[in-house]
């Protein structure tokens, strides 16, 4: 594998996005962009809400992406434009980039990517840029739109800078840098776009990154479908919340455990320390913690704290207004998903005669328990996969972040065509707006490559 981003020369009249793409940026600036940025999204077949407890995952890059074009110029100032109306064009100075949380904006997603490269490359004198951008990634879908566009950004700014960063740096950088938005992520997004290779799946690990091959069985394809429910997880406190209570569980466990709990913020990182197995961290959860909801003030008085420490050590700024945690279920959750990813690409490598169903067997299990655990689907969601189900899909779950976004789904090559015929007309034509949106909600997907740079040949 490349270690940097592959630089390719394309006939750009030969591709229509690209063709497209050049002229909106001549009729818009009236010069030609000097370069194309590529960014995929991704769908993650197994490991949900585990990347940022510290935990494997396994996604593969998807077909659809964000694409960019841009010049370079002495200005000192960002230009950003969008195919899309709806986004409007935004300008700043490459030296006064500030970022509105309250405010997520599609362009603040881009300057996090910006920021990001500068201050990893310490970026003194930043040349301007010009940009127009083009998405084909459903947005607020789970499908990694957002983490794209900061990808996106990152690479436009290292290549605009005449830069060379390791795809792996890239992707640490990237992700890091989204919390500038509030997002506390993991990284699984953005290891993927930078990381993924034509045709593979991989599994991620973390600390540190390492990314390896995981074949696919054939006889099966995934298909994506959109719940056209959108959820933006810098808009809204679900995402946080999630990790704020896997963090406190993390340190009630070590407390218990008779480890210094205040160094301990992932479920992994304990369960390293502890040197257990995932089957005796979930034996530990049983024993410790209740399904019952925990109050701030049971909190603080099992760490022997006060609620103002909590505020302002444990607990981040978008979830301060939660009262109470369901520890035992987060956790249960990430120790049992942990184990499915494993097991997920041990039947992949093993390719035994029942792979297909052996893996769809897991699939449905991850969705339960992101349902019922982790509470991170929603009504339409949950019909959805039903749906998916009925309609001959082996293993179907929500994938992304959930409460809302996408579901993919394992169907059996011969099903393909009577599983979307089915899924048509029961999930998206009965409602009006669900079926105008549904060349773009409903598609099989296999595995894409990662970011890339182009040049007009």
């Amino acid at each position: 594998m490349e270690k940097n981003p592959p630089k390719i020369k394309v006939l750009i009249t030969a591709n229509e996005r690209l063709r497209k793409l050049k002229e909106a940026f001549l009729g818009k600036y009236e010069e030609s962009p000097l370069f194309y940025a590529c960014a995929p999204g991704r769908v993650n077949l197994i490991g949900e809400h585990i990347d940022y407890c510290g935990y494997a995952v396994l996604p593969m890059a998807i077909e659809q992406n964000i694409l960019a074009a841009v010049s370079v110029n002495n200005s000192q100032m960002i230009q950003l434009a969008n195919t899309d109306p709806k986004y409007k064009d935004f300008t700043i100075s490459v030296r006064g980039i500030t970022i509105d949380r309250e405010n997520p904006q599609w362009h603040y997603y881009f300057l996090c990517g910006v920021k990001g490269i500068q201050e990893q490359l310490s970026l003194s004198s930043q040349l301007g840029i010009r940009c127009v951008v083009d998405g084909t990634i459903p947005a607020s879908s789970g499908l990694s739109s957002s983490s794209a566009l900061v990808c996106c950004a990152g690479l436009v700014t290292m290549e605009a800078n005449q830069q060379s960063i390791s795809k792996a740096m890239l992707a640490e950088t990237c992700a890091k840098c989204e919390r500038y938005i509030g997002t506390e992520g993991g990284g699984m997004d953005q290891s993927i776009s930078f990381l993924a290779e034509e045709g593979k799946a991989k599994m991620i690990e973390f600390n540190p990154l390492r990314a390896t091959d995981v074949k696919l069985p054939g006889g099966a394809v995934f298909v994506i479908a959109n719940s056209c429910v959108e959820m933006n997880k810098a808009a809204s406190s679900h995402f946080n919340i999630r990790v704020v209570e896997c963090r406190i569980a993390t340190k009630v466990l070590a407390k218990v455990s008779g480890l210094d709990w205040s160094s301990f913020q992932k479920l992994g990182d304990l369960q390293t320390e502890l040197g257990l197995s995932l089957e005796k961290m979930l034996e530990l959860v049983e024993e410790v913690l209740h399904p019952e909801p925990y109050s701030r003030d049971e909190v603080c008085k099992i760490l022997g704290i006060n609620t103002e420490q909590l505020s302002v050590n444990i607990v981040s700024a978008n979830t301060r207004h939660v009262s109470h945690f369901r520890l035992y279920q987060r956790a249960r959750h990430v120790y049992t998903e942990a184990a499915r990813v494993l097991q997920f690409k041990a039947v992949c490598d093993l390719a035994p005669a029942g792979a297909v169903l052996q893996l769809g067997k897991l699939m449905n299990q991850s969705h339960a328990s992101c349902r019922d655990l982790y509470e991170c689907s929603c009504p339409e969601l949950d019909q959805l996969v039903n749906i998916c189900l009925q309609a001959g899909a082996v293993g179907s779950r929500l994938t992304g972040a959930g409460w809302g976004g996408c579901t993919v789904s394992m169907v059996p090559t011969e099903r393909m065509d009577s599983f979307l015929q089915t899924v048509k007309e029961l999930y998206y034509m009965p409602d009006a707006r669900r079926a105008a949106l549904i060349k773009q909600s409903l598609f099989a997907t296999r595995p894409g490559g990662g970011a890339t740079i182009f040049t007009e040949e």
